[in-house]
C-alpha cells in the first residue's frame, strides 16, 4: 500500500456506500489506508440508486450505526417527489448533518430546490449540490440569486460544472476542460464574494480543476483556503485503485496535488479537516 506523506487525519467531504456496488468491508479499507478519520456518507435516491449506483438513507444510517465516530451522514431526496421534505426532514431528525448531495434535473433557482433549502435554514445544516449542464442543478449562471436569498445557509459547490467555472473562458458543455484558466471565473467569484459558499474537491471534476493550470491552482488554494474541502467520491476498494477500473484512487490523486500544491502545512490540514467543521456544525 502506498504511504501517506500527510501526517494530518482527514475528513471526506464526499462518499458513498454501495458505490458501484463495493461492499462496506472496502469501504472501510478505503479510508483507513487514506488516514481519514471521519467519512460523511451522502446518500442517493431514486436515479442515484439504479443509476450510479449507491446506497440510499436507510443504508447510510445503517452503516453510521455499525461505525459510530467514523461515519457521519447526509440526507438526499429527489426535490420533485411529493414526499421529499418529510424523508429529508425524518433523517435531520434522527443525527443526518447535511443535505445531499443534491443531484437532480431541476434548476437549482426552481421552486423545487428552494423547498430545499428552506429546509436547510430551518434545520441549519449545509446543502451539497452537483452542478452539472443541462442535466443537475441546471442554471449555475443563476445560483448566485440563491446566495443572496439565503444568507444563512451553508452551500457546497460540487462537481463538473461547478469546477469547470474556474475559468471565465470555456463552453459551459466542456465538463472537463483543459490547459490554462483565465483568470475571473464564476465560481472563483462566488466564494470570493460569499461566506457562507464552500468548495468541494472531490472527484475527477475536482482533481481536474487542480491539475489543469497548477500555477492558477496555487493561487486558488491560498484564496480560498477557508472555504475548500477535501473529498474522495472515490469507488476503488483500498485508497490505491484496486478493484476500480482507472486503476487508481481519485482521492489519493487529489492529495497528493494539494500536498504539493499547499504553499503552508497549515493550509493543507484546512482543507483536509478545519474546513469540514466550519461548514457542518454537527460534524464531530
Amino acid at each position: 500500500m502506498p504511504e501517506n506523506p500527510w501526517s494530518a487525519p482527514l475528513v471526506d467531504l464526499h462518499q458513498h456506500t454501495d458505490y458501484y456496488h463495493r461492499p462496506d468491508g472496502p469501504l472501510l479499507d478505503h479510508a483507513r489506508n487514506l488516514g481519514v478519520a471521519r467519512s460523511i456518507l451522502l446518500p442517493g435516491a431514486g436515479w442515484m440508486i439504479a443509476g450510479a449506483p449507491c446506497g440510499g438513507n436507510d443504508w447510510c444510517r445503517k452503516l453510521e450505526a455499525a461505525h459510530p465516530g467514523h461515519f457521519v451522514r447526509f440526507t438526499t431526496a429527489d426535490p420533485v417527489e411529493p414526499d421529499a421534505i418529510r424523508v429529508m426532514e425524518a433523517d435531520l431528525k434522527t443525527g443526518a448533518v447535511g443535505i445531499g448531495e443534491q443531484k437532480f434535473g431541476v434548476p437549482v433557482d426552481g421552486p423545487q430546490m428552494a423547498k430545499v433549502f428552506d429546509l436547510a435554514r430551518a434545520y441549519r445544516v449545509p446543502v451539497l449540490i452537483h452542478f452539472e449542464h443541462e442535466t443537475y442543478n441546471l442554471g449555475i449562471i443563476n445560483f448566485e440569486k440563491i446566495l443572496r436569498r439565503y444568507p444563512d445557509v451553508t452551500f457546497i459547490g460540487h462537481a463538473q460544472t461547478w469546477w469547470s467555472n474556474i475559468s471565465a473562458a470555456g463552453e459551459q458543455k466542456d465538463l472537463y476542460p483543459i490547459g490554462k484558466v483565465t483568470p475571473g471565473g464564476l465560481t472563483d467569484q462566488l466564494l470570493t464574494d460569499y461566506p457562507n459558499l464552500y468548495g468541494d474537491l472531490s472527484a475527477g471534476s475536482g482533481l481536474n480543476a487542480m491539475r489543469r493550470d497548477p500555477d492558477f491552482a496555487r493561487g486558488f488554494i491560498t484564496r480560498h483556503r477557508h472555504k475548500l474541502i477535501w473529498g474522495s467520491d472515490c469507488p476503488c476498494h483500498d485508497g490505491a485503485g484496486g478493484s476500480w477500473k482507472q486503476k487508481m484512487c481519485i482521492g489519493r490523486e487529489c492529495l497528493s496535488a494539494l500536498w504539493k500544491m499547499c504553499a503552508d502545512p497549515l493550509h493543507f490540514r484546512d482543507l483536509v479537516w478545519n474546513n469540514a467543521f466550519r461548514a457542518i456544525p454537527g460534524l464531530r
